[in-house]
């Protein structure tokens, strides 16, 4: 099968023949930078950082949040767009929606964790109420919305060809530059759940959208690739080299500004995150690229090699309770552990995190199979 596609070609979407461990190994790299990060902010926080944890360590964890919306994408269309034409569609898109209740309930539930150490109970009911955003969990609730929107645009994205595709994701991309200058009526909650806000730390649906169709696009691009060895060969390739220019162009802007320390510690310090600036997507997705590259290289061997990763991504809404409830209601409220903790220590708990979310997967696992 040719690798090349037409203009005017719609998705090629040959059927998963089994699980893609590559995607779960991706998805877990996310997962682990993401614990790390939280780890850190959330019992050290940024301020408390040295300079070497943030060069390059922290700077590194920005990786993160572009390759888990990037991996979202790619999961949807292995697992549903090559359903969207089929009988079973109605049954697997409720199930979409399904999940999105699910995520929604967990999100509120942990924002509630996250926000006893520090907040009042009415402003806890402030953002349980969306009149306020929490930090750590945000993310949740960017999924639980977007597995509203996304099963109604599948049917419509695979009947577009692929110039429409494209086409969709440079107009989202440049809606959301310009609704970034809208007031949208002094509402900052509705632009910052829309397009992300400056003072607030959700993820825009509109900002964030683009990231989740080029996640589509791969997906696509991965299943033709299904049996191909030359042809994940030249996928991987791909995603690399774009990533690689990504990186190398955000290097570029920051000779350009006279400073790289300067443009890299900005990134750490997260700059650019809400809302999306240039220099930092081109840091962070170009990285995302390189990593589900690598994934997509180390195939089962490296997902087997690396198998705690690969447990944590192939549950990933597990493995993020598992984290949020340990940082925030185990030792940050019931232990008051806040400020307690070194840097290094820091990194210590996140790794163990990480290592307890693979375990907790594991034995629940286990123990629903010996039921």
């Amino acid at each position: 099968m040719p690798m090349a596609i037409a203009w005017n070609e719609t998705p090629h979407l040959p059927k998963a023949e089994s699980r893609i461990e590559a995607i779960d190994l991706a998805r877990g790299i996310a997962i682990g930078l993401m614990i790390v990060s939280h780890s850190v902010s959330g019992l050290v926080g940024i301020r408390n950082v040295p300079d070497w944890g943030m060069v390059p360590i922290h700077f590194l964890t920005k990786f993160s949040s572009s390759l888990f919306i990037l991996v979202f994408g790619v999961a949807l269309a292995v697992a549903f767009l090559s359903h969207v034409n089929r009988e079973d569609w109605p049954k697997r898109r409720l199930k979409l929606w399904l999940r999105a209740v699910e995520v929604w309930f967990w999100y509120k539930a942990l924002l509630i964790i996250e926000m006893l150490p520090f907040n009042t109970p009415s402003e806890i009911v402030d953002a349980l109420l969306y009149g306020r955003f929490g930090i750590w969990v945000e993310i949740l609730g960017f999924y639980a919305i977007a597995l509203l929107w996304v099963p109604l645009i599948l049917p419509l994205w695979a009947r577009a060809p692929l110039w429409g595709r494209l086409a969709v994701i440079a107009l989202l991309t440049s809606l959301a530059a310009w609704l970034q200058g809208v007031s949208f009526g002094g509402n900052e909650i509705l632009k910052a759940l829309l397009v992300d806000h400056d003072d607030h730390y959700a993820w825009g649906q509109i900002s964030r959208a683009p990231l989740i169709l080029l996640g589509l696009l791969l997906g696509e691009a991965l299943l033709r690739c299904s049996g191909d060895p030359l042809l994940k060969r030249r996928l991987t390739l791909i995603s690399l080299g774009l990533g690689a220019l990504m990186i190398a162009g955000f290097y570029g802007l920051a000779l350009a500004g006279g400073d790289v320390y300067a443009a890299m510690l900005a990134v750490a310090n997260n700059e650019g995150k809400h809302p999306p600036g240039v220099a930092f997507m081109l840091f962070s997705l170009g990285g995302a690229l390189v990593i589900f590259a690598l994934a997509l290289a180390g195939g089962d061997k490296a997902a087997r090699a690396l198998k705690p990763l690969t447990l944590v991504g192939s549950d990933a809404l597990k493995a993020f309770i598992f984290h949020i409830v340990m940082i925030f209601l185990v030792l940050r409220f019931l232990l008051e552990g806040k400020g307690d903790y070194s840097y290094p220590q820091a990194l210590g708990v996140g790794g163990l995190l990480i290592l307890g979310a693979a375990a907790w997967i594991w034995s629940t696992r286990w123990m629903a199979r010996h039921r």
